[in-house]
């Protein structure tokens, strides 16, 4: 794979987005050229009236060292100044090798380089080129590419915003994933830790003795005598027809059986 990733080229110009500066430098930007892993390229005006384009890192290349060092010495080396922030004259700052000409930059902490506009030539978006490394710096490029950990962060670099802290290698929902991930497998770890060190007998529950049985003694119980009850005497019964005739009383039956 090649060890360059050339910047993605718009056909037409792009309106200008949330974020997007609206002066760099004294030239005012009006459009979006070029957007790059490591950069922007805008359209500019200077103050005669003629377009210009203009370069400037990302807020994560920025505040990476060694990206924004790779930035700098490409702007230094096709203009062959060494300060950190100089205007030229177009014609006066030429450069060599399909190298645009460099009018203006500023190589502070958000560096920015300014070349003239040319729709068919080349333009500022040839210094964000050696901000991206692949494969081996030495010899032929071969080996794997790697992804730098600032491309997250795709804020443009604004001078004079001041410093910022640097980008993170994740965004903040994968972090705090990550964190419940490895609590929930750290739990059931210690869980099947327990399972296998617990003796088996501990998961029997605990027989109690049942109480002693108390016997208390009772009395036998005492025969109940009976008390008699008055019989109930049997009511004479009425007659059917007339008065009842007394019958003969026992002495008088005795007396007529002597008769005879």
């Amino acid at each position: 794979m090649s060890g360059k990733i050339d910047a993605v080229t718009v056909n037409v110009t792009a309106p200008l987005q949330y974020g997007d500066p609206p002066r760099v430098g004294p030239f005012v930007v009006q459009a979006r050229l070029h957007a790059a892993p490591a950069g922007f390229v805008y359209l500019g005006q200077a103050a005669d009236g003629r377009a210009v384009s203009i370069a400037l890192l990302t807020r994560g290349a920025a505040l990476d060292g060694a990206a924004r060092e790779r930035f700098v010495s490409a702007v230094r080396q096709a203009s062959g100044r060494r300060g950190l922030l100089w205007r030229g004259r177009g014609a006066e700052a030429g450069g060599a090798g399909g190298v645009p000409r460099v009018l203006a930059a500023d190589l502070g902490r958000a560096p920015w380089v300014a070349t003239p506009y040319l729709p068919n030539g080349p333009g500022a978006e040839r210094f964000l080129e050696p901000v991206l490394v692949g494969g081996t710096l030495l010899g032929e490029p071969h080996g794997p590419d790697f992804v730098p950990y600032w491309l997250a962060d795709r804020a443009p670099a604004l001078p004079g915003a001041g410093g910022g802290r640097l980008p993170l290698t994740e965004t903040r929902r994968r972090v705090l994933t990550a964190l419940a991930v490895l609590a929930v497998l750290c739990v059931l770890g210690v869980v099947m830790v327990v399972l296998l060190v617990r003796d088996p007998d501990d998961s029997e529950p605990v027989r109690r003795p049942l109480p002693a049985t108390v016997f208390e003694p009772t009395p036998p119980p005492s025969p109940v005598t009976p008390q008699p009850q008055p019989s109930p005497s049997p009511s004479p019964s009425p007659s059917r027809s007339g008065p009842a005739s007394p019958g003969p009383s026992p002495g008088d039956e005795a007396d007529d059986s002597g008769s005879i």
